[in-house]
């Protein structure tokens, strides 16, 4: 089994407010090709939180190429707490619950209302002890992301465990805007 933890920037942090901002097109489409290439290389799961942002962006991405192309890669929605997200405004909160109840799997890391960091820490240590390889979307010169701190424990358990991980960085989006830009150019000649 192999399994992938795709996390990185929340939408807020990236400046996108809705679903119709240029910049999600090109993050959806970074966030396909990198599942798909991971599905070809022999990932049978996604296993993610549902953050806001790339977590949930990556849960919607899963759920179409599931339905489209691969019926047996399994999703995974995993949250730190049992009441995560209960301060969102509802629709959030609603979203939340859609993708909870679309995925092959969900749960919390502890079956307990938000007590404290701890939970944050003992959850990315299960996201590690769970997953084989991680993609995280996070510049390191966004030093105010949360995404610093999942890029952090990250780098500390690669250096102590076969755990590859790919930074997605700003540089690293503008060339699949420019992949993606050069693929519809060349469809709409």
């Amino acid at each position: 089994m192999d399994r992938i933890w795709i996390t990185g920037f929340r939408n807020y942090e990236l400046g996108i407010f809705n679903n119709k901002d240029p910049k999600l097109t090109i993050i959806n489409f970074a966030i396909n090709k990198l599942l798909t290439n991971a599905i070809y290389d022999d990932c049978n799961w996604l296993i993610t939180g549902g953050q806001l942002g790339i977590e949930q962006w990556a849960i919607e991405e899963a759920l179409n190429l599931k339905q489209t192309k691969f019926p047996d890669f399994q999703i995974a929605l995993m949250t730190p707490f049992i009441d995560f997200g209960k301060n969102w405004k509802a629709e959030k909160q609603e979203k939340l619950t859609k993708l909870k109840q679309s995925v092959d799997f969900s749960s919390s890391v502890f079956n307990t209302p938000y007590e404290g960091p701890k939970q944050l820490k003992a959850y990315q240590q299960f996201m590690l002890d769970h997953t084989d390889r991680a993609i995280i979307f996070y510049d390191r010169e966004a030093e105010n992301a949360r995404a610093r701190f999942d890029y952090q424990a990250m780098k500390n358990y690669a250096s102590e465990h076969n755990y590859p991980v790919m930074l997605i960085d700003l540089d690293r989006l503008q060339d699949y805007a420019d992949e993606y830009q050069m693929r519809n150019s060349d469809y709409l000649e």
